[in-house]
């Protein structure tokens, strides 16, 4: 059997550096991320497609500072869509089959319940805009392909929400977090597990057959709507006992407290029931996969 070849986008971000180590089982995989590659420079990208010569693409690369985007648009469309929507005119000229993440912000939070893929977005913010556009732009190219759309990712890599939550509770004895914003909390390593095993064990040669009979648009985030006030007790209750931090105290804010530059939905959890169904995969529950992620 061929080894298949990967190229894998936005490696050291806390989804891709997950990927990574899903990925290197399926074949050869070659890792980029900022500053060896640069997405607001999409031909970069083609030259890497070029001379790497995969037969998938993994895109876990975005443009995820929410608030910055509002004043940087023209670097987040590229990021977000221009420069996906390259990647896949290029996947289906070359019949390379394509992963790509995209977010729950493409919706404005006025449904009332949990979103499924048939659900008509309307993002509120830059970010949520350029990410809808990178969308239309992969299923429009008609190349092979996979979008998840995910929710609230987290690690305890730096900068993830984890550590943040930490950080805070180690300078205050008191947390204010919004109960307004309702969404599903998403382990990056859980995601990183559940969309490399769609292509398990695929080879090479299966690729084509694979993305025939799975393709198209899937909502993936761990299981449960939750606010971010829940979610952050949760974080802090998870803690050993003998852990200090399990003495702050988790307070209720409301979202018009915290004035931001971009607006965020205020109930964007997303269903992800045809996940489960086509691929015969079980999301584990949202305060599992966080209870796991505390001790590994």
């Amino acid at each position: 059997m061929k080894r298949m070849r990967i190229l894998l986008l936005g490696s050291g971000g806390q989804l891709g550096w997950e990927v990574h180590r899903q990925l290197f089982c399926l074949g050869d995989v070659f890792a980029y991320d900022y500053p060896q590659i640069d997405l607001t420079k999409p031909n970069e990208i083609v030259k890497l497609i070029q001379n790497d010569k995969p037969d998938l693409i993994y895109n876990a690369t975005a443009y995820t500072a929410v608030d910055r985007a509002e004043s940087d648009e023209k670097n987040a469309r590229m990021v977000n869509a221009t420069t996906p929507g390259e990647i896949a005119e290029n996947c289906q000229k070359r019949g390379i089959g394509l992963i790509h993440v995209s977010t729950d912000y493409v919706f404005d939070g006025q449904k009332g319940g949990d979103y499924v893929e048939i659900d008509k977005p309307n993002p509120l913010n830059v970010y949520g805009k350029t990410k809808y556009e990178g969308e239309e732009y992969i299923s429009q190219s008609g190349c092979m392909h996979l979008i998840f759309r995910t929710s609230w990712v987290y690690s305890r890599r730096k900068g993830g929400f984890l550590e943040k939550v930490f950080d805070w509770a180690r300078t205050n004895r008191e947390l204010r977090i919004v109960v307004d914003q309702i969404g599903n909390p998403t382990w990056a390593r859980m995601l990183a597990v559940l969309t490399t095993s769609t292509i398990m064990p695929k080879g090479q040669e299966f690729i084509t057959g694979f993305f025939e009979q799975h393709h198209g648009l899937y909502h993936l985030g761990g299981k449960g709507a939750v606010s971010r006030f829940e979610f952050t007790k949760a974080i802090i209750d998870f803690l050993p006992e003998s852990d200090p931090l399990r003495q702050t105290r988790i307070l209720t804010a409301m979202t018009v407290d915290f004035p931001s530059p971009a607006a965020r939905p205020a109930h964007s959890a997303l269903n992800c029931d045809k996940f489960e169904k086509d691929f015969g995969i079980q999301i584990p529950a949202w305060h599992e996969s966080l209870q796991l992620s505390l001790i590994s």
